[in-house]
């Protein structure tokens, strides 16, 4: 027999707002990363993609239960995975350039629209699929 499925946590409408703008904030810093992987001689720091990471791991308990939360893991995921095909994929840059330098903006493109995809639907204050 299932369980019936939890209804979604309401938060104060003070947490809420915050948390979508750190949300936005999150996003952005993530677009500005993947954008700098995508474009060539655009370099963004990956500082910044660990100031977002770090933001969300702090920040994720506030929005437990929440369709907020969705986001949460959904850039938290977006980068591991992200980092994980980067590290699989980094022997090519070793021994063959070209095709690595395609499976990183492969991998690159995949991040943007993830991180486009997870924006859009915080604007429209959708949860993100698990």
């Amino acid at each position: 027999m299932s369980s019936p499925a939890a209804e979604p946590v309401v938060l104060d409408p003070e947490r809420e707002r915050s948390l979508i703008t750190l949300g936005h904030v999150s996003y952005a810093l993530h677009a500005f990363v993947a954008i700098g992987a995508v474009l060539p001689g655009t370099q963004a720091s990956v500082g910044l993609l660990v100031l977002a990471f770090v933001i969300d791991l702090v920040k994720r308990d506030e929005a437990a239960g929440s369709w907020q939360a969705s986001h949460f893991r959904w850039r938290i995921r977006s980068v591991l995975w992200s980092a994980l095909a980067y590290g699989l994929t980094l022997p090519l840059w070793l021994l063959l350039i070209v095709p690595g330098w395609i499976a990183w903006g492969l991998i690159s493109v995949w991040f943007l629209w993830r991180v486009l995809r997870g924006w859009t639907a915080l604007r429209d204050r959708r949860p993100m699929p698990v």
